[in-house]
């Protein structure tokens, strides 16, 4: 289960004034472009399910991600999540071939289809995101600009076993510096999907 907090920022200005602060605990930044794909019918998002192929800094390493009945809920998001690497070679054949997801030879991706009982993939596009990563206060925190072809989103997450502590501290160093947050009503993913910057 993944649980992290997610506070929406109203702005460019506000993504960088928190950056600056953040700068002296910068430890990576990645350049994330973000590929989505569902069953050939629909099997995934009649499940619930998202699976996500995610590509850093180019093709200098890619993630496959099954995420499963997201809530977000009060700033809070929890989905179950499973994780697995594959070559960035083989990803990028599956993008321009989803047929290519049957057999990719990954255990995530063989477990997946065996559950929804998927006979085929299409690929949904995606959305590229500068994630800046910094550790604070023994938490790591990833500052987002999510680029949609429709817009860009601003966004402050944080992964947590305790959310509502997080979430408090977070709210408090924004506060103390004069800026503006909101808890974040909806998933990147949900965004790109419905063509939409909430």
């Amino acid at each position: 289960m993944e649980v992290e907090v997610k506070l929406r920022l109203p702005s460019a200005e506000a993504h960088a004034k928190i950056a600056k602060l953040l700068e002296p605990n910068h430890e990576v930044t990645h350049l994330q472009e973000n590929v989505f794909f569902d069953g050939a019918n629909e099997e995934l998002s009649a499940n619930r399910a998202i699976l996500r192929f995610r590509f850093f800094n180019g093709d200098d390493k890619c993630i496959i991600t099954v995420k499963k009945k997201t809530i977000l809920t009060d700033g809070v998001g929890r989905s179950e999540e499973l994780e697995e690497e594959i070559e960035p070679a083989l990803a990028r054949a599956c993008v321009v071939e989803p047929s290519k997801v049957l057999t990719a030879g990954s255990p995530l991706l063989n477990q997946m289809v065996s559950e929804y009982k998927c006979t085929g993939f299409k690929c949904l596009g995606g959305f590229k995101n500068v994630r800046h990563v910094y550790h604070w206060n023994d938490h790591k925190i990833e500052l987002d600009e999510t680029q949609y072809d429709h817009g860009t989103v601003y966004e402050l997450e944080c992964e947590s076993t305790e959310p509502d502590r997080l979430k408090a501290l977070l709210e408090e160093f924004l506060s103390a510096h004069g800026i503006a947050y909101a808890y974040s009503t909806s998933t990147k993913f949900a965004n790109f999907k419905n063509r939409t910057l909430i």
